[in-house]
C-alpha cells in the first residue's frame, strides 16, 4: 500500500488553494510556490484568494472526502465592516438566504458570535481600509457546509461585508500560532484527530 502525505498549511492572502491553473491572463499565486509537495498532493476544499487561514493538504482522497463532509466543522474568524449587532448575529446563526449559482439557497444554521478581545494576527500583506474609514466588528463563524464565497455572502446579507477572512479550525485540527505561509507534515489527518509527527 503506497503510503499518503498529509500537511497543514497556513494559506496566506493573495494564493489560490489549488497547485495548477488554467488561467494564463493574470498570474496567480499557487500552493506549489510555498514548498515542495509529493505528486498528487491536493487541497481538502478551498479558501478562495483573498482568504487565509487553515488549509489541509493530502494525497488521500478517501480523506478529503470525509473532511468535506458535513460531520466536520470548520470555524472562520471574520472581520467585517461596522459594529455587529445581535440581531444580524442571530440571523447568521438560523440561517440566511444567500445565492449560488444564480439560485436562492439557505445556509444551515450554525455558530456565530462577537469575539472579544479582538483576535492579533499578522498583518496582511494587501492593507485593509483603518478606522478611520469607521468602525469592524471581528465574529467567530463555525459552519458544516462550504458553499462558494458562503461566509462573505452570509455577512454582506445581514448587512455587514468581510473585510477580512481567516479559517482557524477544521474538526480539531487547530491554525493556532501556524506564519502565514507555514507549512507543517503530519502523520495523519484522521477524523480531524491530529497527530503532530
Amino acid at each position: 500500500m503506497s503510503k499518503h502525505y498529509h500537511f497543514i498549511i497556513h494559506k496566506p492572502f493573495g494564493y489560490l488553494s489549488q497547485f495548477i491553473t488554467n488561467q494564463t491572463k493574470r498570474r496567480k499565486k499557487l500552493l506549489g510556490e510555498l514548498g515542495e509537495f509529493p505528486e498528487g498532493t491536493m487541497a481538502i476544499g478551498r479558501l478562495d484568494a483573498n482568504s487565509e487561514g487553515l488549509l489541509l493538504l493530502t494525497t488521500d482522497g478517501k480523506i478529503s472526502e470525509q473532511i468535506r463532509s458535513r460531520k466536520i466543522e470548520k470555524e472562520y474568524f471574520v472581520q467585517v465592516d461596522g459594529e455587529i449587532t445581535t440581531e444580524a448575529i442571530e440571523e447568521l446563526q438560523a440561517g440566511v438566504e444567500i445565492s449560488l449559482n444564480q439560485k436562492k439557497y439557505k445556509t444551515l444554521a450554525c455558530k456565530a458570535h462577537k469575539l472579544h478581545p479582538v483576535p492579533v494576527f499578522e498583518a496582511r500583506t494587501k492593507k485593509i481600509r483603518d478606522e478611520r474609514h469607521g468602525p469592524t466588528s471581528w465574529l467567530s463563524i463555525t459552519i458544516r457546509e462550504g458553499k462558494f464565497r458562503q461566509v462573505r455572502k452570509m455577512t454582506a446579507v445581514v448587512g455587514f461585508p468581510t473585510l477580512r477572512l481567516i479559517r482557524v479550525r477544521i474538526g480539531n485540527i487547530q491554525l493556532n500560532n501556524l506564519k502565514a505561509g507555514q507549512i507543517i507534515e503530519v502523520d495523519n489527518l484522521e477524523g480531524g484527530l491530529l497527530q503532530i509527527a
